[in-house]
């Protein structure tokens, strides 16, 4: 669920199936974006999906849920199916889709008999009724007892809207709130980043301490973001369990490219990334890639080093952490403003300790150094270390002055420095200036974002006059 957009749901709708009946097609359909992976192989959506509905008369959270009872990967069926059932008791209204083309199968015949059981009303979906000459392929189902049932082909939209007219009908009956309100009310969204098998879904149940997510040996369970709502304390958060991504050469399938592509995008529309790292393998170059990600993307960050009761045993207290905040430090040391944080999702030992992390991080944000000590403190900086010479000009610096962070979207300390040319001011110098700037105030998990403006004529007139 997106976080910023989010309006007032009036009821839950869960999404049931065996695998490859086009359940995501489904999902995406009914949210209106591409946010479930759609593919033709079986077991694509291991976890629950959840976003808000628009489509019909009354908003509605929609979940897509894992494959039941696929081929392969067999250690996961129990898992997906409870994840399944999970849904289906906290959904108001229960879409179980079927493939038209494929027929009636047994699969099917079993969940019908588990739906019929469900106390929520049970829309049956008769799906890939892709043609007219399809349409008598529904009858096969009427076996399966359901008094609603819906023809649709969610891959080409037939059908939806007829679809949507039963959900409506079904949903209970809740007041629609202010949009605006929520929006005002927006949580907290926390991109869960890192490599496949890092502990990226251990660390969510940890914090939930429901095994909301799927976790599994076999790396990559999670190839689509998840997103939880999750209030702690008063406090609302999304939390975003991205897929582990890999390094793009090393991709099996498009899935795997889909994925990486889908988490970069959820690094940028996150509040704060939590980078996840595997204590027992060490800071590797994927993690110094999604370091990168979250630099460029000029995110906060707190960085989470899992699995510390793997290594406790092996070695000793407290100057294990500090050698392994030590390696951290140096291996990413473009994200030396993040808080490291040695913890083990497995146990929970210091998990509780991560959303301390996160509030020193949003009091940061409201930090603000006074005009005169920065502009005192920037004046001293260039005496100390001049500008470098760039052709035959230097940089200059009229004036500064941090910006209040109008932009809800961005978390940062953000500064604007008035210069004679801004783009005199190179990559090195910007680094020192911001060192300098992180001496009055560290801005703990906070990027320092320094944007340059040129001073107008005017305004040099008008500080000559006042000289």
């Amino acid at each position: 669920m997106d976080s910023k957009h989010a309006g007032e749901s009036a009821g839950t709708v869960a999404i049931v199936g065996r695998p490859n009946v086009g359940k995501s097609a489904l999902f995406n359909r009914l949210v209106g974006r591409n946010i479930a992976i759609v593919h033709d192989q079986p077991g694509i959506t291991r976890d629950r999906l959840a976003a808000l509905s628009s489509k019909g008369r009354r908003p509605f959270t929609v979940w897509d849920t894992g494959g039941i009872g696929g081929a392969g990967e067999t250690e996961l069926t129990t898992q997906v199916r409870g994840a399944a059932d999970s849904a289906m008791r906290e959904s108001d209204v229960i879409l179980f889709i079927v493939d038209a083309q494929a027929g009636l199968n047994p699969i099917d015949q079993e969940l019908a008999k588990l739906l019929r059981k469900s106390k929520s009303p049970v829309v049956l979906v008769v799906n890939k009724i892709d043609h007219e000459k399809h349409e008598d392929l529904d009858a096969d189902f009427a076996r399966l007892g359901f008094d609603n049932s819906v023809p649709i082909s969610a891959a080409h939209g037939r059908g939806i809207s007829d679809l949507l007219e039963v959900v409506d009908g079904l949903l209970p009956e809740t007041q629609v709130q202010n949009p605006r309100s929520e929006i005002e009310d927006a949580p907290t969204s926390l991109a869960i980043v890192g490599r496949p098998n890092a502990g990226k879904s251990s660390l969510i149940n940890s914090i939930l301490r429901d095994a909301r997510t799927i976790v599994s040996e076999l790396p990559g369970t999670t190839r689509d973001a998840v997103d939880i709502l999750y209030e702690r304390n008063g406090e609302k958060f999304l939390l975003i369990d991205t897929a582990g991504m890999r390094q793009r050469s090393k991709h099996s399938t498009s899935v795997e490219v889909f994925s990486v592509m889908r988490a970069e995008r959820t690094i940028r529309r996150a509040d704060l990334c939590v980078l996840v790292i595997d204590l027992t393998s060490g800071v590797t170059s994927q993690d110094k890639k999604i370091a990168g990600l979250i630099q460029e993307s000029e995110k906060p960050c707190v960085i989470v080093l899992n699995k510390w009761d793997l290594v406790k045993p092996a070695r000793g207290g407290q100057k294990a952490i500090e050698r392994a905040i030590t390696d951290v430090r140096e291996r990413l040391f473009f994200l030396e403003y993040a808080p490291v944080l040695v913890a083990s999702a497995l146990t929970g030992e210091n998990v509780d300790e991560l959303f301390r992390l996160i509030r020193t991080v949003r009091r940061a944000a409201q930090v603000r150094i006074g005009t005169g000590v920065l502009n005192r403190m920037l004046r001293a900086a260039l005496e100390e270390n001049p500008p470098p010479m760039i052709g035959t000009r230097r940089l200059k610096l009229f004036y500064a002055a941090q910006t209040h962070g109008e932009d809800v979207d961005t978390l940062a300390a953000k500064f604007v420095l008035f210069v004679n040319q801004p783009k005199l001011l190179s990559d090195g110098y910007g680094r020192y200036l911001e060192r300098r700037i992180r001496g009055i105030s560290p801005f703990p998990g906070l990027p320092v974002l320094l944007s340059c403006r040129a001073r107008s004529e005017s305004e040099k007139r008008a500080s000559a006059r006042t000289r």
